[in-house]
């Protein structure tokens, strides 16, 4: 099955917020559906059929979780780490989180970080799941 890359990421970010997608085995469409407005298409009725649909999974179901952050505290701020597990040991990490990134201005080294680990992790599930991807138009150049 051949699914549109740069689709599919996006997808995963959509998911990932709470919402749900499934990708149909047979045409390689994807349907997105959320609560918090009308759904952009028509969700199938038979969304969970598995042999009909796969659902797309979010960063969690990646593992692109909390032993991501301790994966990039442990490589890129070792002497940051023990303060980020105890942040990740209570609710609201992610804001405290990147509270510390911004001070050790380490923000944009996470962001290379994670989005390296999301695009690994997506890239052997779509292979897990027989699925081939097809790359997006490159980006256009910048404007001097």
């Amino acid at each position: 099955m051949l699914v549109d890359w740069d689709e599919l990421q996006h997808t995963v970010e959509f998911v990932s917020m709470g919402n749900e997608a499934v990708l149909c085995r047979k045409t390689g469409k994807i349907f997105w559906h959320t609560d918090l407005d009308e759904d952009i298409e028509a969700w199938p009725d038979d969304a969970d059929d598995e042999e009909k649909y796969l659902v797309i999974p979010d960063k969690k179901e990646l593992d692109l979780g909390k032993a991501l952050v301790l994966e990039f505290a442990r490589e890129c701020l070792p002497g940051e780490f023990d303060e980020i597990r105890r942040i990740f040991s209570k609710r609201g990490a992610y804001a405290r989180f990147r509270s510390l990134l911004l001070r050790r201005n380490a923000l944009d080294r996470w962001y290379d970080f994670e989005n390296r680990a999301t695009e690994r992790a997506l890239r052997e599930w779509c292979k897990a799941n027989g699925l081939t991807t097809r790359e997006g138009d490159p980006p256009a150049p910048e404007a001097k």
